[in-house]
C-alpha cells in the first residue's frame, strides 16, 4: 500500500480512480472523472468471497481504465486503529495481491454519517438513502481524497 502523497507523485497526470467503502456485508464503490474533480457513486457489491470481490473490481478497473483505488480507512475518532481498520487493511492487502494497481488508504472517519446527512439534504427518502448508503459513503471517501490530491 502507498500513501496518497506517494500516489500523487507517481501519477502527476490526471487519471480515473475508484473509491471503496469496505463494509462487513456490502462494499460501496465510487468512481471519479479523468480530471479527478468529482466522485460519483457507482454501485454496491454484496460481500461474498474475496475472489468474487477481486473479479468484480478487476472488471470495473478494466472497463473504466482505472489507475488507482482509494479505500476508506475506518480509524477510531482518536486516530487509532481498531478491529474494523485492521479488517480493512487485511482485505486491502489481499486485493492488492490480486490486482496490479496502486491502492491507498484514506481516513474515512464520519464518511457514512456524512453521506447519510448529505443525502438527507437532497431530500431523498430514508429507504432509498439506506439502499445507496455504501456507494454514497464510497463517493464521500473518494471526494475527500480527490480534494486532497487537488490541493
Amino acid at each position: 500500500m502507498i500513501t496518497l502523497e506517494e500516489f500523487k507523485k507517481k501519477h502527476s497526470d490526471k487519471c480515473r480512480l475508484i473509491g471503496l467503502d469496505l463494509g462487513s456485508k456490502r462494499i460501496g464503490v465510487s468512481i471519479c472523472d479523468d480530471k479527478q474533480l468529482i466522485a460519483t457513486p457507482l454501485k454496491t457489491i454484496n460481500r461474498n468471497s474475496l475472489k468474487d470481490l477481486v473479479d468484480e473490481l478487476r472488471l470495473i478497473v478494466d472497463e473504466n481504465d482505472i489507475k488507482g483505488i482509494i479505500v476508506g480507512n475506518p480509524l477510531n475518532m482518536d486516530g487509532s486503529s481498531g478491529r474494523s481498520a485492521q479488517s480493512v487493511k487485511d482485505t486491502t492487502e489481499n486485493i492488492e495481491k490480486n490486482l496490479d494497481i496502486p491502492i491507498c488508504l484514506w481516513d474515512e472517519r464520519l464518511s457514512t454519517v456524512g453521506a447519510f446527512n448529505l443525502s438527507s439534504q437532497l431530500d431523498i427518502n430514508v429507504s432509498k438513502r439506506e439502499k445507496k448508503i455504501d456507494e454514497n459513503a464510497a463517493a464521500f471517501i473518494l471526494q475527500g481524497a480527490l480534494d486532497f490530491l487537488n490541493n
